[in-house]
């Protein structure tokens, strides 16, 4: 049943965030920024060709490699993975939908929809937040959760 929570997380993570890139797509124009705290955070609407801090920007296809190969090691050893804690299962399924998110926009549009800009931060997504939250809580759960990653 550990599946299910990884790939529920996923789905929910990857809805969340593809709801919220259409949502700025259909409201804004590129480069539109909106102050909801003004200097604080604002929604500001970018294509982001690269990575995060736009690292390796127009490496297209080596982002979506990637991402495939990151999508295709959880959903094979997932299961194997997640039946150790909870916290690796909802970490996966960050990762994942993450992962998800941010290849759909690579593969229909060419670039990642950013829009969440907190001025003191490259201007990140949904997704993006995952990834980082989901990295997190599998070296979390690695190091203090009793090692559950490299036990068999």
């Amino acid at each position: 049943m550990s599946e299910l929570l990884i790939l529920a997380m996923g789905a929910a993570t990857f809805l969340l965030d593809l709801a919220s890139k259409k949502a700025v797509r259909a409201l804004m124009t590129p480069q539109q920024s909106i102050p909801i705290v003004p200097n604080v955070f604002h929604l500001t609407y970018v294509l982001n060709p690269g990575a995060a801090f736009g690292l390796l920007a127009y490496k297209r296809t080596y982002f979506i490699i990637v991402t495939v190969a990151v999508i295709a090691f959880i959903l094979l050893y997932g299961k194997r993975l997640a039946g150790k804690s909870i916290a690796l299962q909802l970490s996966l399924g960050l990762v994942l939908g993450g992962a998800i998110g941010n290849l759909v926009d690579r593969v229909i549009i060419g670039m990642v929809t950013d829009f969440l800009d907190l001025r003191i931060w490259p201007v990140f997504n949904l997704a993006d937040s995952a990834l980082v939250i989901g990295v997190a809580l599998f070296a979390v759960d690695a190091l203090f959760g009793g090692g559950a990653v490299f036990r068999k």
